[in-house]
């Protein structure tokens, strides 16, 4: 039996990442820790394990606990190992020697086939890099585990797998989690805490309870909010209107009675908190919009690999204006190459056979890697090729999330989150009127993530998605394409083929 207990933890940076974190997560706890980019997640967790310290207050961890905190990146001291290799060395020397069988069994529990474990980490997916990560903590036998972001870099199929095993293998330990993918946390915990600047919220619920719980919390703080700044207004006047009877009719206790309310008045203004406003930047999209009603046509397309190889055929796809297709399908089924399809078909029109594209679309791109990002130059450089001005590119970055100080710097050195929301901002200004994306909730948080929902929504932007994001999914598509078994049909909706992965993923 174990716990970890937080005692008025705060962190502060330039500014409060959070204050007062009071709470103690016990075995069986499985805690979702959600908050926007850069807003403490990750130094909560390294506060956690003993790598950092908090500004204030104390975290206390039951006697001899092991804690066991699965970072984000791979260390490139464990690139050129092999996958069998850097598990093993995550035990002891000693260990190393009598129990080596160990690594095996891990193996196994990750389902990680005999010619995986003799690759390098280099050559491995992002996605098998990631259950590296778990599997080389999970080997040390840790009482207590905490994960940073774990389905990063996973397919739909290892995330299932990833849910299957939190809940079964790591049932009984204390369970930390930072996500940013709702479904996810709604599969795997029972507990939810949200970061915020002043007044953190902690609920005994999964994700999506927590999140209504939230709500109607917020609701009650603005309402109580209001209630206690009408009383304040309600005695400045009442005092107001004593000072001048007072004056008038030379009464003393008058003016101090109008002095004690003013106080009172200034005691509910100063205990007022500021509420809390969930953002993620100020991410927005465009539709410019079109006359034609068939965007794009597709007759009798061949999708094959980079090397020639055939993957599926699409017979008849016709893209209507206000569609939004979303692409399913395993991983290698052939979704991106057919997302570079369409890329090419748009940007170069007429070189692909079979896809027909109207003159008047006008297309908005990004995929996993934000490619459209140049490799070289800052932010301020980036957004200032659209023509926009000086004052308005630093308008713009500045609600994207960008402060002046950041705007200058190079674009290699931003965070994932922070490029996710430069690309975003880049593809709201081409203003376009078709939209081809390849995992646009990468690293966007949740924040993000539902602003991007609403502006799709809102703007009835017609788009291909491909996603591996489940409530993404279920909140944008229109229309759903399957890719399986070399073939591309339409399906109703993505539920089945989520239930079809579940299931291959158990056996």
């Amino acid at each position: 039996m174990g716990s970890i207990s937080l005692r008025n933890v705060s962190i502060i940076a330039t500014d409060p990442l959070f204050k007062n974190l009071d709470f103690v997560i016990a075995d069986g706890d499985r805690v979702g820790l959600v908050a926007g980019n850069g807003r403490g997640k990750t130094s909560l967790l390294k506060c956690m394990v003993g790598l950092a310290e908090p500004t204030s207050g104390e975290i206390v961890r039951s006697r001899g606990m092991k804690v066991g905190l699965v970072e984000q990146d791979v260390p490139p001291a464990l690139l050129d190992l092999t996958f069998h290799e850097a598990v093993l060395r995550a035990l002891t020397p000693e260990q190393r020697e009598d129990e080596a069988w160990r690594v095996d069994v891990v193996l196994d529990e990750f389902q990680a086939p005999e010619a995986m474990r003799t690759r390098t980490v280099r050559a491995l997916s992002g996605g098998w890099q990631r259950l590296m990560l778990i599997a080389r903590v999970w080997v040390s036998e840790p009482d207590a585990l905490l994960l940073d972001e774990p389905t990063n870099h996973l397919d739909l199929q290892k995330m299932l797998q990833l849910e299957t095993w939190i809940n079964a293998a790591a049932r009984n330990i204390p369970v930390v989690i930072a996500s940013h993918d709702r479904a996810f946390l709604d599969a795997v915990t029972n507990r939810t805490l949200f970061l915020r600047p002043e007044t953190s919220r902690y609920f005994a619920l999964p994700y999506s309870a927590a999140r209504e719980a939230l709500d109607e919390a917020d609701i009650a703080a603005e309402a109580q909010q209001e209630r206690e700044l009408k009383e304040a207004a309600r005695l400045r006047k009442q005092a107001a209107k004593l000072t001048n009877i007072g004056i008038n009719s030379g009464s003393d206790l008058l003016t101090k009675k109008s002095k004690y309310l003013r106080e009172r008045a200034d005691k509910i203004e100063t205990s007022i908190q500021s509420l809390h406003k969930e953002r993620s930047g100020d991410i927005r999209l465009a539709n410019s919009g079109t006359h034609a009603k068939v965007l794009i046509s597709l007759e009798d397309v061949a999708v094959i690999t980079p090397v020639g190889d055939p993957l599926f055929r699409i017979a008849k796809l016709h893209l209507f204006q206000g569609d939004r297709l979303v692409l399913l399908g395993k991983n290698g089924a052939g979704k991106t190459q057919l997302v570079r399809l369409l890329l090419r078909a748009i940007s170069e029109p007429g070189s692909v056979p079979g896809i027909k594209v109207s003159p008047s679309v006008r297309l908005g791109y990004t995929d996993q890697a934000m490619s459209q990002l140049p490799a070289k130059g800052s932010p301020a450089d980036y957004i200032g090729r659209f023509g926009v001005g000086d004052q308005r590119t630093k308008a713009l970055l500045a609600g994207a999330g960008f402060p002046i100080e950041k705007q200058g710097r190079p674009i290699a050195e931003l965070s994932y989150g922070q490029r996710a929301r430069l690309g975003l901002l880049g593809l709201r200004l081409e203003e376009p009127n078709f939209y081809l994306m390849d995992e646009p909730t990468n690293h966007v948080d949740i924040a993000g993530q539902e602003r991007l929902e609403e502006e799709i929504l809102a703007h009835e932007a017609t788009s291909v998605l491909v996603s591996h994001d489940r409530s993404f999914v279920r909140a944008v598509g229109t229309r759903f394409l399957l890719i399986k078994g070399k073939r591309a049909r339409e399906t109703e909706d993505a539920e089945g083929f989520f239930a079809e992965r579940a299931v291959a993923d158990e056996q």
